[in-house]
């Protein structure tokens, strides 16, 4: 079960996780709150009233992709509440001046998803990233592989940025047209066999997990670009052959080893952290 609650330095965040989009909503005046640092629930309403419409005015596409979403309040009730998602809550933050608003981006980088790490810190985040992968047992060459997947795939958002894809939802889609197609299953259905709920699909791959998503959309990106693949139907026929040639080098290799490259293993620690469980290994634990 996805906790409701975040907190940032003793403030309570109201959030929501959302099964389909696979990402976190968070209660915008309950962010607001800590980064005007206004106790009162009611004035840090109408701060965001205003702020919301001075950037309607100008025409700001934060405030589109902002979503009401039913969160429990202080009286124990559920109200329809203004939400967004780490990356539009970035977004938002930029326009309001505060000392709190460095620290509060690092933290939605760390409770929101991995793109975030980029566009909050580039510099600072990759060893952030190294040094949660090394005390988490990962090897060097693990990490090495992780990271070179994560900048094939900021390189195929970025296209996807450029040339029509605005939505959350169509990402989402669009990631599970490429995982499913390679890996022969979707995104949630890989997750289900690692045991895995909110966590990062990718923090809990193997090797060859990490070698086939990359080569996936390694491809999709090179075949998108190829064709100028613009908006959803033609993405999307990129991301599908992209993950067929991801998949038919997974079917060879498959054949050769006779070992499956998609696994159930994951990095969860089964006994309160002290062990993790490598995927793909059967004996599976390194001691922390």
């Amino acid at each position: 079960m996805h906790k409701s609650l975040a907190i940032f330095e003793g403030h309570k965040i109201r959030r929501h996780y959302d099964e389909k989009a696979e990402t976190w909503y968070f209660s915008i005046v309950d962010i607001l709150q800590v980064l005007i640092q206004q106790p009162d629930y009611q004035r840090a309403r109408k701060y965001w009233n205003k702020l919301k419409e001075r950037l309607s005015a100008e025409g700001s596409q934060s405030v589109t992709d902002c979503h009401q979403l039913k969160l429990e309040a202080s009286d124990g009730k559920k109200y329809l509440t203004d939400t967004a998602t780490p990356e539009t809550l970035l977004r938002l933050i930029q326009s309001v001046p505060s000392p709190k608003a460095e620290p509060l981006k690092l933290w939605l980088a760390k409770v929101g998803y991995e793109r975030l790490q980029d566009m909050a810190d580039p510099a600072k985040s990759l060893d952030r990233a190294r040094q949660y992968w090394q005390q988490h047992g990962r090897n060097e060459k693990w990490i090495q592989q992780r990271m070179m997947g994560q900048e094939t795939r900021n390189k195929l958002t970025d296209y996807w940025k450029n040339h029509d894809i605005t939505k959350e939802s169509e990402y989402a889609a669009l990631t599970n047209i490429i995982h499913k197609e390679w890996a022969g299953l979707t995104v949630k259905a890989h997750k289900v066999k690692k045991g895995l709920k909110s966590q990062n699909l990718r923090d809990h791959m193997s090797e060859g997990e990490l070698i086939f998503t990359a080569l996936a959309e390694l491809s999709t990106r090179q075949i998108a670009e190829t064709m100028n693949a613009t908006g959803m139907p033609e993405n999307a026929v990129a991301g599908k052959q992209g993950g067929g040639i991801a998949k038919r080098a997974r079917v060879e290799l498959e054949k050769k080893t006779g070992k499956k490259v998609v696994t159930g293993g994951n990095y969860l620690p089964p006994d309160g952290g002290r062990m993790l469980k490598k995927p793909g290994d059967k004996q599976g634990k390194i001691s922390l």
